[in-house]
């Protein structure tokens, strides 16, 4: 059987960003990709502005991935905007979100990832820290604009989609983000932690839905833990497409 679709939303790149090309451009970067074919899967890309999330698109895909990015437009969950916020994408924001609600009535598996994680919550109607620095006693989760991340723990609920992947009640993991999970969306629970509490995972009560706030396609390669979450993932998705 060949490999099943899933839809990934890539990032939009301002014209100038690629050296060279005076156009803008739609990218994903490879480690995602590369992890997501060491699962069985392969990525059509969705670009924001290109397609719309209607019923005959959300068909041809068997899954869903929101990968990393800029942050959500605070005015989506109700919160006016911090000074800290940047990169937003009103194009690709617009289509998450729908993709996420359509994926959701379609018992689509869905895996988010960091931004990914942020975007399923708040379509759900969820809420987000603005700026993890300014809650008290937060740890450190890496900085976004520079690009330095940093290595933490996670602990797992037993139990949880997360843990039947990993088997796992701990796991170290690579952050890059100055953001993360306030009031969790509907039919959303929390099932990992970073040290200082911040809530790190989050899946649905019911469906395929797991979240994550860090990177694991950024150590996937050489840590099986990290590849297990988008090897469970593909199996969800394998299972549905009945292969």
């Amino acid at each position: 059987m060949p490999n099943p679709w899933v839809g990934v939303v890539p990032y939009r790149l301002a014209p100038g960003r690629v050296q060279g090309w005076v156009h803008g451009a739609a990218a994903v970067p490879e480690p995602y990709l590369a992890a997501l074919r060491r699962a069985g899967l392969e990525a059509v890309l969705l670009p924001p502005g290109g397609v719309e999330p209607d019923a005959r698109l959300l068909a041809s895909i068997q899954g869903l991935v929101l990968i990393g990015g800029g942050d959500v437009e605070p005015h989506r969950y109700g919160a006016p905007r911090h000074e800290k916020v940047y990169g937003e994408d009103p194009l690709r924001d617009e289509l998450e979100i729908a993709l996420v609600r359509g994926a959701r009535a379609r018992h689509l598996p869905l895996f988010a990832i960091c931004r990914g994680a942020q975007v399923a919550n708040v379509a759900l109607g969820g809420t987000l820290h603005q700026h993890l620095p300014d809650l008290p006693g937060a740890g450190l989760h890496g900085d976004p604009v520079t690009g330095g991340g940093v290595s933490h723990e996670v602990r797992v609920a037993e139990g949880s989609r997360l843990f039947a992947a990993t088997g796992r009640t701990t796991l170290a993991c690579w952050s890059r983000h100055h953001q993360g999970l306030d009031r969790l969306g509907e039919g959303l629970v929390a099932v990992g932690w970073s040290p200082d509490g911040l809530v790190e995972a989050v899946e649905s009560e019911d469906g395929w839905l797991l979240a994550v706030q860090w990177h694991p396609e950024e150590t996937a390669d050489r840590d099986p833990d990290q590849q297990a979450l988008f090897d469970a993932f593909a199996a969800r998705v394998r299972a549905r497409a009945g292969g």
